[in-house]
């Protein structure tokens, strides 16, 4: 997907300055801005205030003027970050040791991220799959018109890689989705922004983490959802894009305070497809990676992606919550940083930090 998304018809995000109400603006610009009916969505985090609604180029020029307006942004469509691609999984193996030695046994600590919750904004969840054990919720959904589960695979896939019981990271954390992507794996920037806002003011502090195997062009107004959920004290992984280019070109994935994952192979090498750069933090597997999929039950596929990489980040970092090593935002991006095996990744891209993810954290017991 290009930087440059195509825009949305007539259709806009308005993020209002600091200090100003979005309750409080869209009653006041009611006579401008129309019914309320036309309102999307509200937002309305901390240090994110404002809307997201159908405007006229007349009312968007207007906007733009009001100086409690910070930004006024076309929507435009977002998806999913994966690739299709058929040989078995790997990447468990490959997470908990730091010499390349496949195959081979995944290794991972007693506690496996119990009492940690694990919120998953994509397609959804199909939280009937017996390997989720029951463990699974389907908490939100921001797409009209569909059920409210998984009909595309990839939020199922992806879930089953951060925690579920065979193909999981994270074997005993809990899951929830937030669904803000069709079946055909595509989204709105405002209805991420939405689901980001959702998890927001719903996961517990300290205690939770995001995954956001997501992609767009570049977007303000997602960056500062991205930014005013991390201080807010929710970390978000996000996968780095498929572009082959610079990950700071897109959002989520150059938004601040994400942690953006780049996609390696099964020999260490980096995948064609990840993108690169100083945005990015470190890579995982994202290569051919076995995990549940949507249909009947016990049902699995090998896709390919930085969507793949990113969960297998995040599943580790439930893993590092859920032993206690850290407690804060910051603290988790430092530790999955500082632990991870350093200059191992083949012919490292460009600007990008040679450092592959390592599942173990320091001290306690392991599987």
């Amino acid at each position: 997907m290009s930087a440059l998304a195509a825009s949305i018809e007539d259709a806009y995000i308005v993020k209002l300055r600091p200090g100003v109400q979005s309750h409080a603006f869209l009653a006041e610009t009611r006579s401008l801005i129309g019914s309320a009916e036309k309102i999307q969505y509200n937002y309305n985090m901390s240090s994110f205030q404002g809307f997201a609604s159908k405007l006229t180029a007349e009312q968007v020029d207007s906007l733009r003027k009001d100086n409690r307006v910070e930004l006024v942004e076309p929507q435009h469509i977002m998806q999913i970050t994966a690739t299709q691609s058929s040989p078995p999984s790997w990447g468990l193996t490959r997470i908990s040791q730091h010499a390349l030695r496949l195959p081979g046994p995944y290794v991972y600590p007693n506690s496996a991220g119990q009492g940690i919750d694990v919120w998953v904004i994509d397609t959804g969840i199909q939280t009937s799959h017996t390997d989720f054990e029951g463990r699974a919720t389907l908490a939100a959904s921001f797409i009209s018109g569909e059920a409210n589960t998984d009909l595309n695979g990839h939020g199922t896939h992806v879930a089953g890689t951060i925690a579920s019981r065979t193909y999981g990271v994270a074997k005993r954390a809990r899951l929830f989705g937030v669904k803000v992507l069709n079946a055909q794996g595509a989204g709105t920037n405002a209805g991420v922004i939405a689901g980001i806002q959702y998890v927001t003011q719903n996961a517990r502090r300290g205690r939770a983490v995001v995954n956001m195997s997501v992609g767009g062009g570049k977007s303000s107004a997602v960056d500062s959802a991205v930014a005013a959920a991390v201080a807010a004290g929710i970390p978000l992984i996000v996968s780095a894009g498929n572009s082959a280019s610079n990950t700071c070109n897109y959002s989520p994935s150059g938004a601040s305070g994400s942690f953006a994952v780049a996609a390696s192979d099964r020999t260490d090498a980096p995948a064609a497809f990840t993108n690169r750069g100083r945005c990015t933090k470190l890579y995982a597997p994202g290569v051919a990676i076995t995990s549940l999929w949507i249909g009947r039950n016990g049902a699995t596929r090998s896709i390919s992606g930085t969507s793949m990489a990113s969960p297998h980040v995040t599943g580790v970092a439930a893993l590092y919550m859920a032993a206690g090593a850290v407690n804060t935002v910051a603290a988790l991006y430092r530790a999955l940083v500082d632990n991870a095996t350093l200059g191992i990744i083949r012919q490292s891209l460009p600007n990008t930090p040679n450092r592959l993810l390592y599942s173990r954290p320091p001290g306690g017991r392991q599987n």
